[in-house]
């Protein structure tokens, strides 16, 4: 981090622009983290993708099934790779507050700079102990922290509490999930006080324009709707953020046979299941030729029907080469 706590509010408006990816963390077939592949992931992110930020040990990354020293390794990692590159968020917390503190502390001194903490959904509170907890966590920290407002929690910040803990001193942003809506009602109260980002892709033009938003923070669809030959995502969001949104338009609207592709095997499960699709953003990164593994107890690992199914999907949108057959 470049600022000091008071300067975070500040600081954030300035350097939160463009795409950040919010990555998975890959394991080996039996389990262990994958340090070799987390990097050369990072490595593939930061200089082909060329994405402005990296969003590490969040929901994508299964934060909840990673031990604590898993958690700050995958942390010191993404750090040293992005160094230089892009700018580093880690969400550090825990039910445990204290935990949350001493995982805050450590993506601090080890160069984040950011973090973000999702809302603490376990056990059943009321707000005022929900701000009690960012409260807690924030005055024993000094780097900018951005509240998570996940729609995989159990329950949603209102917007008059996330107005609330926005006058803490160093909370900055807030990655916010669920309907437009919601995130206008959070805008009107404290838009002017601290960063709101939404990860839609499919409404993220229209955040550009009609709310000002200005960094995508963020989602997995930074590396699964683009390749190294293939950056249209990037390529309109650089147009909108120019204020050309016309020609932006124009070029947003040829990714919508990937967004259907993402709607079915990304969105659909959760929506329809509430089955977080980790597996199923894993199957579809190593299709692409990334690391990612398995996951971890208790989500389901995709079958060999589902992964050719969606390897016949990507294949259709352009994403892949199509399968080569065998000579009859």
């Amino acid at each position: 981090m470049n600022y000091s706590k008071r300067e975070a509010k500040e600081a954030a408006r300035a350097q939160f622009r463009g795409l950040w990816a919010a990555i998975t963390t890959p394991f080996t077939p039996d389990g262990a983290l994958d340090e070799a592949g987390l990097r050369r992931n990072l490595r593939y992110f930061i200089d082909v993708l060329r994405v402005d930020g990296i969003f590490c040990t969040g929901n994508m990354a299964e934060f909840w099934a990673l031990t604590s020293a898993e958690r700050r390794r995958s942390v010191e990692i993404v750090v040293e790779e992005a160094r230089g590159g892009c700018l580093v968020m880690a969400q550090t917390a825990h039910h445990a507050a204290h935990e949350t503190v001493e995982l805050t502390r450590h993506a601090q001194e080890v160069g984040a700079d950011y973090v973000a903490l999702i809302n603490p959904y376990y056990p059943t509170m009321d707000e005022q102990a929900v701000y009690d907890w960012f409260a807690f966590v924030a005055e024993r920290v000094d780097i900018g922290i951005w509240m998570f407002d996940s729609e995989y929690a159990q329950f949603s910040l209102s917007p008059e509490l996330i107005a609330r803990i926005a006058e803490i001193p160093n909370v900055c942003g807030i990655k916010i999930g669920g309907s437009l809506e919601h995130y206008a009602a959070v805008e009107r109260l404290c838009g002017d006080r601290i960063v709101l980002s939404h990860p839609s892709e499919r409404a993220w033009l229209e955040l550009m324009r009609d709310h000002g938003q200005r960094s995508y923070m963020s989602s997995a669809t930074p590396f699964l709707f683009q390749t190294a030959t293939d950056q249209r995502l990037r390529e309109y969001t650089e147009l909108g953020l120019a204020g050309r949104f016309q020609e932006a338009e124009q070029l947003a609207r040829t990714l919508e046979p990937i967004r259907q592709v993402h709607a079915r095997w990304i969105a659909a499960p959760w929506r329809e299941r509430r089955v977080i699709p980790i597996a199923y953003v894993k199957a579809w990164s190593e299709l692409l030729g990334l690391a990612a593994g398995p996951v971890r107890l208790p989500l389901r690992q995709i079958t060999d029907a589902e992964r050719a199914a969606l390897r016949a999907d990507l294949e259709r949108v352009g994403l892949l080469a199509p399968t080569a057959t065998a000579p009859r």
